[in-house]
C-alpha cells in the first residue's frame, strides 16, 4: 500500500513540476517515453507517460513501455525510493533488488527528471 501511494505521489509531483518548473518543462518537452515502475510480481505498478511536455500516468502493470524499473518487492522499493538517495538505488542495482527492462538510457533520463523534484538541479 505504501509503495502504491508513493508511486501516485510521484506522479502528482511530476505533474505539478511540469506546470510550474520552467527548467523541468524544458527537460521533458524533448522526450516521448513511457516509464513503468513495478514490483517483480507485477502486483504494484504505475506507468508514467511523458509526451513532449505533457505527463500522464496509469495505475497497473501496463505495456508497452520504453523502460521498466522492476523492484524485488514493495517494501524495498518504498524504502529506497522514499530515501531519495541515488547511492541506495545504485546499491539496489548491484544487489539485484532493482533491475531494468527495456532501454536503460531512458531509465537514466527518468532519474534525471526526478532530480528536479528534489531541488538538486
Amino acid at each position: 500500500m505504501k509503495f502504491a501511494l508513493l508511486l501516485f505521489i510521484l506522479y502528482r509531483k511530476l505533474k505539478k513540476a511540469s506546470k510550474k518548473n520552467s527548467e523541468f518543462k524544458e527537460y521533458i518537452k524533448k522526450e516521448k517515453v513511457s516509464v513503468l515502475i513495478k514490483t517483480a510480481d507485477g502486483k504494484r505498478a504505475r506507468v508514467y507517460i511523458f509526451n513532449h511536455g505533457e505527463i500522464s500516468s496509469l495505475k497497473g502493470d501496463r505495456k508497452p513501455f520504453d523502460v521498466a524499473l522492476v523492484w524485488s518487492d514493495a517494501d524495498t522499493a518504498f524504502k529506497i525510493m522514499s530515501s531519495q538517495d541515488l547511492n541506495k538505488s545504485m546499491d539496489a542495482l548491484y544487489e539485484g533488488k532493482l533491475h531494468f527492462e527495456g532501454d536503460a538510457n531512458q531509465a537514466l533520463w527518468f532519474t534525471g527528471a526526478t532530480t528536479f523534484l528534489s531541488g538538486k538541479k
